[in-house]
């Protein structure tokens, strides 16, 4: 059975709406990606040197990171001379299967690390970081929305004290979502109003305390040192906690975001990456480039503005979105 029919059939086996949701929200870079290796196909009868070298910029281009794809290139090689295949078309259900083998490497165990860290009968902390601007506040929101809608309590923390309107916005969503907000006033310190809410989500047997965290103060090493100080005012009152930091990247800004990435998962224990705006980009291999050159999962992705389209992200189904077209054209 091919790889791309494997594949279909794994995605049938989950939800239409999920699967439409990666496929909608992927347009963009399938457009694009899917386009130019259409036409790459069509202009090579055989895989030689020249194909592969106009293969590596097509995949540098989406994002997907130097080094990633050097070594997706070798490997490519590799099983082209395994497998001894000539025609070019094969090469990209070859490549799928590669995509889907980087994200999850051989043993499939990084689809658990995908996963939250969430468990019954305690109080999960939950700090999101992340510069100002990438979506970090209405991620909160959508994530709270998620959590309420199965069946968990949820309290958020406003510990963006700095940026103007912040809490206010994280107001917004806690009403929109039905959800508390804890808070002090613009300009208090982070810490406090961390130390408050954990205090009000013990009292109140929450399931889900989400923290939001400054993104800007005059520079990067007192932003860093915040974090820090906010992480272990939470480590004080709860030992194991934060029991995940996620930090959110905005996926239009590329190797930018890979930057960000580094840094602040130099200055706190990142456990998980949101990528939001996935669906406002044709760069989509960002994705993979984090994974490759970071080895952090991306725990969720924004694939649109409703308060639905943020999703635990799926190898699979991220795959697919990039190939749909392909697949659909193989099943036929």
């Amino acid at each position: 059975m091919s790889f791309f029919k494997k594949l279909k059939e794994k995605i049938t086996q989950q939800t239409d709406s999920v699967t439409e949701k990666f496929k909608e929200g992927l347009t963009k870079t399938r457009d694009s990606f899917a386009g130019k290796m259409n036409d790459l196909v069509a202009r090579y009868r055989k895989v030689d040197e020249e194909f592969f070298e106009e293969l590596e910029e097509l995949l540098i281009s989406a994002d997907v990171g130097v080094s990633t794809v050097m070594d997706l290139i070798d490997e490519l090689k590799m099983e082209v001379k395994k497998r001894n295949i000539q025609d070019t078309k094969e090469v990209q259900a070859v490549i799928s299967e590669k995509l889907v083998e980087i994200y999850e490497g051989d043993n499939h165990d990084d689809s658990e690390r995908s996963n939250l860290n969430l468990e019954e009968n305690r109080l999960n902390v939950i700090l999101f970081v992340g510069v100002n601007g990438v979506g970090k506040t209405t991620t909160i929101g959508k994530l709270a929305h998620k959590l309420k809608s199965e069946g968990k309590s949820v309290l958020l923390a406003a510990g963006d004290t700095f940026r103007a309107g912040a809490i206010e916005q994280l107001e917004v969503w806690g009403q929109r979502v039905g959800v508390d907000v804890i808070k002090q006033s613009e300009g208090s310190d982070p810490a406090a109003v961390m130390y408050d809410a954990v205090q009000a989500a013990k009292s109140r047997n929450v399931d889900v305390l989400l923290c939001d965290t400054a993104g800007r103060l005059q520079n990067k090493v007192n932003l860093m040192k915040e974090l820090e100080k906010v992480k272990r005012v939470i480590e004080r009152e709860i030992p194991d906690a934060p029991h995940e930091v996620l930090l959110v990247l905005d996926a239009t800004t590329g190797q930018n975001a890979m930057t960000q990435a580094k840094q602040f998962s130099e200055a706190t224990n990142v456990s998980g990456i949101v990528l939001t705006k996935l669906d406002g980009t044709a760069k989509g291999g960002i994705v993979l480039a984090i994974k490759g050159e970071l080895d952090i999962p991306v725990k969720f992705v924004g694939l649109g503005e409703k308060m639905d389209d943020l999703q635990e992200f799926n190898t699979d189904q991220y795959v697919y979105g990039l190939f749909s077209g392909i697949i659909e054209e193989e099943q036929e």
